[in-house]
């Protein structure tokens, strides 16, 4: 029988689920986007909820539908694509970007505001140091960083929440003007903006994890796992959204207390200043590298021991090898590393929607491993032309396309493909009956 869970529990579980979401990375991108967004807050706040929180939340719901983890999901498609795309995944949260940017949050959160910026020979030494200790902390996992997480994440927590309220009670700057693609699609640059979290590629992958920790408690059921699942996913998405919406506000009342602009990390660094003070910043800059520094272990962890399992290499060597890319690919600064992570989550994110998308469909198709697989090569292709745009490419032969001009080229497209594949269903049925 089917055990239940106690409050205490569920909302544990809530908690544990929101923890891993919740990164410096994740800190960095609502101010920024508030700023640029200036009169337009309200519609590029919507749209960053979206794709930053809603996505996420729903990407999980998916995995705990198709049971059996990311194998659950692609079952329907080729061996060889199922892993290319887990690669390319984990190669996206691990060396290429999310990883090494952990590194850089580090550095213009923890170091830069009190020595200033020390040129490319110093964020060098800098990410020397960080990776390499991290590394030598992958190699050796236990109950270390477990218990730094415990005790971090509620001090990041507290830390944000009184930043929260400090922001609203009291602002410490004015509107400025918005700015970039926020002046006339405010909504759909909030869309684009909200790729940057990469939460919802993390989900598909650590999605199965909430679910085998439901089976130790003894929830073996279909139902009862997605409804605690669903619980759990609903206090993450809460407490997301209460971080991401101040930091939009605060974004949004920078104008006059920050002076670098360049990216999010400066402004939440200037806005504390003025906020709370010096005492304030270098509680901000603790919390914010230990944070850093927890995520980069745990990617570097998380990422080796895919490879490990893929291709055979031995764990510590394939730290060793993930660590160092890191360290090279953080050298070329946050805001250069974000301009080049855009093409490509714009290429990859309509591939994980569309993957979520057949998966609460799948039920609905005719020949649904044909439409599974059609819907996702769609929105593949559809997808890269995006990226290709994203990355400034010029593509005025696919300019004919809804929504292209708007980065979303992929979407109406993918429905489309969806829709043909229930159609198909339908007409199969109606043949049967006439049979």
């Amino acid at each position: 029988m089917t055990k239940s869970l106690t409050l205490s529990d569920v909302l544990g579980l809530g908690f544990m689920t929101f923890a891993f979401y919740l990164g410096a990375g994740n800190i960095i991108f609502p101010p920024l986007a508030g700023y640029m967004a200036g009169e337009h807050l309200s519609l590029a706040m919507l749209g960053f909820l979206v794709t930053a929180v809603g996505l996420p939340l729903i990407t999980i719901l998916a995995v705990a539908k198709a049971g059996n983890g990311w194998a659950g999901m692609t079952k329907l498609l080729p061996a060889g694509v199922a892993t290319a795309l887990a690669v390319a995944i984990y190669i996206i949260i691990g060396p290429a970007f999310a990883a090494p940017r952990t590194g850089l949050v580090a550095y213009e959160m923890g170091i830069k505001p009190f020595i200033g910026d020390m040129g490319q020979a110093g964020l060098a030494v800098y990410t020397v140091i960080f990776f390499g200790i991290a590394m030598l902390v992958s190699m050796n996992r236990g109950k270390l960083m477990d218990a730094i997480g415990k005790y971090l994440t509620p001090l990041l927590m507290l830390l944000l929440l009184t930043l929260a309220v400090g922001v609203f009670i009291a602002p410490q700057g004015t509107m400025p003007a918005a700015s970039g693609d926020y002046q006339n699609g405010p909504f759909v640059k909030g869309i684009l903006e909200g790729y940057n979290t990469m939460d919802t590629l993390a989900s598909l992958m650590f999605g199965a994890l909430i679910v085998d920790l439901l089976r130790q408690k003894g929830i073996h059921d279909y139902k009862s796992q997605f409804k605690y699942l669903a619980i759990a996913g609903v206090i993450s998405a809460i407490g997301l959204s209460v971080v991401y919406i101040s930091l939009f506000q605060l974004g949004n009342t920078a104008a006059g207390v920050a002076t670098d602009v360049s990216n999010g990390g400066a402004i939440v660094n200037a806005y504390v200043l003025s906020l709370f003070g010096q005492p304030g910043q270098f509680i901000l800059a603790a919390i914010i590298t230990l944070a850093c520094f927890t995520t980069a272990v745990g990617l570097i962890s998380a990422c080796s021991d895919f490879f490990h399992n893929l291709t055979g290499v031995a764990y510590k060597k394939l730290v060793v090898l993930l660590g160092t890319i890191c360290a090279i690919v953080a050298n070329v600064g946050l805001s250069q590393l974000i301009s080049l992570s855009i093409p490509v989550l714009v290429a990859i994110y309509p591939v994980a929607v569309a993957l979520v998308l057949v998966t609460f469909l799948k039920g609905y198709f005719g020949r649904p491993r044909l439409v599974f697989r059609s819907v996702l090569m769609v929105a593949f292709l559809f997808g890269c032309l995006d990226g290709l745009g994203a990355a400034g490419m010029k593509m005025d032969a696919f300019a004919f396309l809804p929504l292209f001009d708007k980065g979303l080229a992929w979407l109406l497209p993918t429905l489309l493909a969806c829709g043909l594949g229930i159609v198909m269903r339908s007409n199969e049925k109606l043949a049967a009956e006439a049979a």
